[in-house]
């Protein structure tokens, strides 16, 4: 039996699930938890990460508490985008900037020399004003003086794997949501970085999923009282940890829902066609070497900051409470889109959808059922428009839609999703990322050999439940309403 632990990071909260891969099945248990929030100071958003490097060694010594033995590997996912800088001595230039200080003006300046169809054309990557590419071009013209010392550039998990090891390389999957990756040439964009004067020695070599990466420092492990295990590159990003821990067959779409809705299909190319960046698809890597099409929706984040203001007015709703009280709504009421502009921004969230409603001559909503209702629908729906583009994409019927991370607990979403898209929905498992990240650690040790016996551990394993579609008119019209929106 392998002992193997996943530091699951996402951008509210991280985790340390430990993984006893026995005869076939996956056994889990989370070992810590902690939380995770963006700091503003001086007007800029950064992450703490000297709090997020002691709760991984936080995580290491729970381990060690948990007395099962030797620890034989372990591995790190994050979000997408986010990155730190060392200097020549391989010290930290000042925590990472967090992806919500991005604005629309970073992406404008750089397409003054390098416009957005070429970027697309060359990395395949949408247009989000938080691409690691547009954060460091803004540094840059803003004369950073981190950027002009800095000698290696390390995207968040791999940061976080350095501080651990020793090793600095870039793992692949967190590398193509940088949009400095290009998929033809499969190596960093040295075009684009050339042409705008981005110092390429900062960029390291690209590693993959499922191969080993250094041992836990020596230093480190005598502190902590454990043994220098091993440490492996797994899908860093962790919606590629995500999809692979995806049960699905046949011709499926994944979302992987949490603070974003990670929407898209596994091809073996990416698909850089016109039709896809105009819908602002992006091709983001899979853990097999192959790619994701896929469309970023804003997600779970908007009931979350609506959440935020319901508790600083002293109303401390439980997700389950939320719940209930969407289930008591009046059903397709009010929708939104989910993607609008205003809604990127943390604060006022209640405000922001009711003025959302009252632009677009709809009810607004008041109540926190009517709101979180909203909220649900929108998504549902916005699913629905997402999946269609994908067949679109793929020339061919989607069969179904499976959904995998901690968004799965509101079975009201998960009905809304089939309901709307007309398709049954599969969701499980919960801990797609944790499982797809010491999947991808049982893999490099020679535990698994394949994606299809992955995936086979995985249905093992995990249970799943599936949802039938109720697809109505009053459906079919509020998605036309959608539509007009859009």
């Amino acid at each position: 039996m392998k002992n193997l632990l996943a530091f699951d990071l996402g951008a509210s909260n991280g985790r340390a699930i430990l993984g006893q891969l026995d005869g076939g099945k996956l056994h889990l248990r989370e070992l810590h938890r902690f939380e995770n929030n963006y700091i503003e100071m001086n007007g800029v958003f950064y992450w703490d990460l000297p709090y997020l490097f002691n709760q991984l060694k936080l995580g290491l010594l729970a381990f060690r508490q948990a007395n099962v033995g030797e620890l034989d590997c372990f591995g790190i996912d994050t979000w997408g985008v986010d990155y730190g800088l060392l200097d020549r001595n391989g010290h930290l230039l000042g925590n990472p900037r967090a992806y919500r200080y991005a604005v629309d003006a970073d992406a404008e300046a750089v397409w003054k020399t390098v416009d957005f169809p070429t970027l697309f054309a060359r990395t395949g990557i949408a247009n989000n004003n938080f691409n690691t590419l547009y954060q460091l071009y803004r540094r840059k013209c803003e004369g950073d003086v981190a950027l002009e010392n800095a000698e290696t550039l390390l995207l968040l998990p791999d940061l976080l794997g350095y501080f651990l090891t020793g090793e600095k390389k870039s793992e692949y999957t967190e590398v193509t949501t940088s949009m400095l990756y290009n998929p033809t040439a499969k190596d960093w964009d040295w075009q684009t970085i050339r042409e705008l004067g981005l110092p390429e020695k900062i960029f390291t070599p690209i590693d993959r999923a499922g191969m080993l990466r250094g041992k836990l420092r020596p230093e480190l492990a005598a502190e902590l009282g454990l043994n220098q295990a091993n440490f492996a590159a797994v899908g860093t990003h962790d919606t590629a940890s995500a999809v692979a821990a995806i049960p699905g067959s046949g011709s499926f779409a994944f979302c992987s829902s949490g603070t974003w809705s990670l929407f898209g299909v596994e091809t073996d190319h990416p698909i850089l066609t016109d039709s896809v960046r105009d819908a602002n698809f992006t091709n983001e890597g899979t853990i097999q070497g192959g790619f994701r099409p896929l469309k970023n929706i804003m997600g779970l984040w908007l009931i979350q900051e609506c959440r935020r203001d319901w508790q600083k007015q002293g109303k401390n709703y439980s997700w389950n409470e939320i719940v209930i009280e969407a289930e008591k709504a009046e059903p397709l009421r009010s929708i939104v889109d989910a993607d609008y502009g205003e809604f990127f921004a943390g604060g006022d969230m209640v405000k922001k959808i009711q003025d959302f409603c009252r632009k677009t001559n709809q009810p607004v909503p008041e109540t926190v059922g009517q709101i979180a209702r909203c909220i649900y629908e929108s998504l549902a729906l916005k699913y629905r428009w997402a999946l269609e583009r994908l067949e679109q994409i793929k020339g061919e019927r989607i069969g179904q839609l499976n959904i995998v991370g901690g968004g799965i607990q509101n079975k009201l979403l998960n009905q809304m999703a089939a309901d709307a898209i007309d398709r049954p929905v599969v969701t499980g498992p919960i801990e797609g990322a944790a499982i797809g990240n010491l999947l991808a650690q049982a893999m490099a040790l020679g535990e698994i050999r394949s994606m299809d016996e992955l995936r086979d551990v995985v249905r093992a394993s995990e249970p799943v439940s599936r949802y039938e579609p109720n697809h109505t008119p009053a459906w079919q019209a509020a998605y036309e309403r959608l539509l007009a929106l859009l």
